[in-house]
């Protein structure tokens, strides 16, 4: 549905500072019907590239291509795109059912569409019970849901969010986690940025990562996790009594009924298991040890 073609982004601030590249060559592509993650650190270039799909700016290299099925000119495009900023700015004197009202008319939404959209999906976002008060009164998780539903008022092919679930407590973040994952199966390609991982993981398909303006990955979620299996091997062993291997590990739990669990880099898995025959242990699995989106994310953050 998005294509991000070889896009750079150089910003000039003035003659005495040297140009800062926020985007290089980045390539990438976020398929129809898709959930796709957008992550990478503060300053990695996300809301840069988020910015250049909204043509709020202009790459300095590079086009960003959209799918036929968006339309064939930027003002049909555009129609077809539903857009959340990380910091959105709300009128605070107006009420939640009023702001809602002015952002559907600013889509040319009826008058008739806009409050079925509240009565369906207001309660979903569990914002109902607030519409009659101004936004003054809101708290950020609140302005957060009436954000999200002006933003899909006009039914849009493609909702794009930046940072939707940030500084939302845990029951927020699942509540409007159900909401995205209901807009997605309604046919919806849904793109978001996030800096909470685990999320990412929990409900998206594909994953792109981005590091100081550079692609780090492009493709579904699996394969990542997939292709980052076999660094190390969990045994679990059903005799605590057992003396310590001679074999090195890594680590060494005591779990309870009796059982241990101890975690063996690959190079020395089969050395473990032999050792582990040899002294009668009751061995109860071996297990490749899976890596969560949150710790590659990580070492890839902090890898050179």
């Amino acid at each position: 549905m998005i294509h991000f073609n070889k896009v750079t982004k150089v910003f000039k601030t003035d003659i005495f500072t040297p140009p800062f590249c926020a985007l290089d060559g980045v390539d990438f592509t976020v398929p129809e019907g898709s959930m796709v993650g957008f992550l990478g650190a503060n300053g990695a270039g996300k809301t840069t590239s988020l910015k250049i799909i909204m043509d709020f700016i202009r790459p300095s290299s590079g086009n960003v291509i959209f799918d036929k099925s968006l339309g064939s000119s930027k003002l049909e495009i555009f129609k077809n795109i539903g857009f959340l900023p990380e910091r959105p700015y709300f009128y605070p004197n107006l009420t939640g059912e009023e702001f809602i009202h002015f952002m559907g008319k600013l889509s040319e939404v009826p008058s008739s569409q806009i409050k079925h959209e509240i009565s369906v999906w207001a309660p979903k976002f569990k914002i109902d019970y607030a519409l009659k008060r101004e936004l003054k009164t809101y708290s950020k998780g609140m302005l957060q849901r009436v954000g999200f539903l002006a933003t899909i008022l006009h039914h849009p092919k493609l909702v794009i969010l930046d940072e939707p679930i940030s500084g939302l407590d845990p029951i927020g973040r699942k509540e409007l986690k159900d909401v995205i994952v209901e807009i997605q199966r309604e046919g919806k390609t849904i793109f978001f940025s996030s800096h909470i991982v685990p999320d990412v993981e929990e409900i998206c398909d594909r994953v792109i990562f981005l590091k100081e303006g550079k692609l780090i990955y492009d493709g579904p979620v699996n394969t990542l996790l997939s292709t980052n299996i076999g660094q190390d091997f969990l045994f679990v062993l059903g005799d605590t009594e057992l003396k310590d291997f001679s074999t090195p590990f890594k680590q060494k739990v005591k779990l309870p009924d009796n059982f241990s669990k101890y975690v063996v880099a690959a190079q020395d898995k089969d050395k473990f298991l032999n050792e582990a025959i040899q002294k009668n242990a009751n061995i109860i699995s071996i297990d490749s040890v899976r890596p969560s989106l949150e710790e590659i994310f990580y070492h890839t953050q902090v890898s050179k």
